[in-house]
């Protein structure tokens, strides 16, 4: 069974390992006993969510007399590309028990007031109309509920000063969202550092990511461009970014600091809008 590199490659890899599990008679959970497996990171693997590491595969092999069909097609699943909207992202977001994310130029997604996606998500190319841009920011504010449970997922947020101090929709809205994450903060349901402008050059530069960890999956990351993304799941990888950003964390203001840089910058914009108000 040829598997080539598009789309379906997962699903396609999925439905092999189910086809050779049921021809050697056994269940997932019996499969996953023999490959020292999860039976839940199985499923998601015939179902075509996720993918084997070079050892689960090669334990599949052996005990699914695979013939090295599971470790060999491997490359062909390596960081899936993912649309604008991210929505596999997305979707392991949901999943996640902790995530680590740096922002080097805007709020992440799931902490954006309304006001502050609104004028993000009006400010991009080619225009959107009002009926599209307001299906967006719906499905965007919804991602807030990734906080609604105070124990999960821990969220730990990497900002860069400019994130700060890109006056993103205005200083009202500037000084509303960054007391939107000062709530956050002080009421402990996130952890934020800030990169100030002063550590000049550091190991996050190039761009944002995202890590996530779950219950019962190996963890994946997610690196952003412009209009494309890419989920990296090759465990091997997700360490190496794992360290970048450990690096770069390294770097950053305490979290006691960073609170302060960000009150007093919401003060800043709190002043800048009184006097727009009253010139």
């Amino acid at each position: 069974m040829a598997i080539e590199d598009n789309p379906r490659s997962r699903e396609q890899y999925g439905a092999e390992l189910k086809r050779r599990r049921e021809s050697a008679g056994l269940t997932q959970e019996q499969l996953s006993q023999r490959a020292v497996m999860s039976r839940t990171h199985i499923a998601h693997i015939e179902a075509g969510r996720r993918r084997p590491d070079p050892d689960d595969a090669r334990r599949l092999d052996q005990v699914l007399e695979g013939g090295g069909f599971f470790e060999n097609f491997l490359p062909t699943l390596d960081g899936k590309k993912v649309a604008e909207h991210f929505a596999e992202a997305a979707e392991l977001e949901r999943q996640a028990v902790a995530i680590k994310e740096y922002a080097s130029t805007l709020v992440p997604g799931f902490l954006q007031t309304p006001e502050y996606a609104r004028d993000v998500l009006s400010s991009g190319h080619p225009a959107k109309s009002d009926e599209k841009r307001d299906s967006l920011l719906a499905t965007r504010l919804e991602r807030a509920r990734l906080l609604d449970d105070f124990d999960s997922p821990k969220v730990t947020l990497l900002l860069s000063e400019a994130v700060l101090r890109q006056a993103v929709g205005g200083a009202q809205v500037m000084c509303d969202q960054l007391r939107h994450i000062l709530a956050l903060s002080e009421s402990r349901r996130i952890r934020v550092h800030v990169l100030p402008f002063a550590v000049g050059s550091h190991a996050l530069l190039a761009g944002a990511v995202k890590l996530m960890w779950f219950e019962e999956l190996p963890p994946v990351a997610y690196v952003e461009g412009l209009k494309s993304g890419r989920i990296w799941e090759l465990q091997g990888t997700v360490r190496e970014l794992e360290d970048v950003y450990d690096h770069a964390l390294g770097d950053a203001m305490s979290h006691r600091k960073s609170l302060a840089l960000l009150r007093s910058v919401a003060e800043d914009y709190e002043h800048e809008a009184q006097r727009e108000q009253h010139p």
